[in-house]
């Protein structure tokens, strides 16, 4: 059981509910109301409703019991395998595929697959859930993303990201023209400020951020780009387009709320290229994940329609 406390101070007339969630960013909403009810928040001793709301001189203790993982079952899911050895694995994640387990996907994800195919050859370094997971790609993010099969391999490479030395590129097809040929987007990025299912721009507690984009093909509305990652933030190539008013193609979180094309389902983003020291052999390797069906059809039509 942990054990969280809070001061509301400043917080004249908020919700408890929407307080809380403000300030443990790793918790849900709904998740902080159904600790409430179950009379797992106090406040000044003393149990509350949802929709109490705050005077600012409050004592808040909020109690988390400790997480139960289920267990993650193994999956004869088809992978698409563009390297394996005996300690790294590179895949071509498809659209529509949950990296790992969490609420609501406990099947069907790529952690299931990988623990049919490796047996008990994966990095346990993130837990039960996210075995040999060193870095992930949204669910409608295709392309390549790196699987670690041992704990050695897991903190050399997890080290790598953390330096920054690992080459992501990824390419992406966004709306409108681009002014610019290049351009570095240089941007910290954190919680969306009132929506926590988003990211956002944020300057005061959002940590550094920085993607250089290159423009590859021009389609009048649409614009087709590269980009390389210095750092790897969540959803930073979509909250850094969306902020310089080119937000990518299908992306309903952070761009417009319909896509013009029925065939695109999700963000057009796919990890193409994926490069980094081998652990074992000190060797620099690069990988190259073939662009999907889908976005090769959707190039080909913009092509013909200018």
């Amino acid at each position: 059981m942990e054990c969280r406390e809070f001061t509301a101070e400043g917080f004249a007339g908020e919700r408890a509910d929407k307080f809380l969630s403000l300030q443990l960013e790793d918790v849900s909403r709904s998740y902080i109301q159904r600790l409430i009810k179950d009379k797992m928040v106090l406040v000044n001793g003393i149990s509350i409703k949802a929709n109490y709301k705050l005077n600012g001189q409050e004592q808040i203790t909020v109690q988390i019991p400790d997480a139960v993982e289920p267990d993650i079952l193994p999956e004869n899911i088809p992978l698409d395998i563009l390297y394996e050895d005996e300690d790294i694995l590179i895949v071509n994640k498809p659209k529509g595929m949950v990296v790992h387990p969490a609420a609501g996907h406990y099947s069907g994800t790529l952690v299931n697959a990988l623990l049919y195919h490796c047996k008990d050859s994966l990095s346990g370094i993130n837990g039960v859930m996210r075995p040999g997971i060193v870095h992930r790609i949204d669910m409608d993010t295709t392309g390549s993303l790196l699987v670690c099969k041992n704990d050695d391999a897991h903190r050399k490479l997890a080290q790598q990201l953390k330096e920054h030395s690992i080459r992501r590129e990824y390419h992406a097809i966004v709306y409108g023209n681009i002014s610019k040929e290049e351009g570095i987007i240089d941007a910290p990025i954190g919680r969306h400020p009132t929506d926590r299912k988003k990211m956002s721009v944020n300057y005061k507690n959002g940590k550094s951020a920085v993607t250089h984009f290159y423009v590859m093909e021009r389609f009048g509305k649409y614009t087709y780009i590269r980009c390389r990652l210095e750092t790897g933030r969540t959803h930073q190539i979509r909250v850094h387009m969306a902020s310089i008013h080119h937000p990518l193609l299908g992306d309903t979180v952070y761009g417009p709320s319909k896509c013009p094309f029925s065939s695109v389902k999700g963000q057009v983003l796919h990890a193409k290229t994926l490069g980094l020291i081998h652990p074992s052999t000190g060797e620099y390797m690069e990988f190259d994940a073939h662009l999907p069906e889908y976005f090769v059809n959707l190039l080909e039509k913009l092509r013909n329609q200018t």
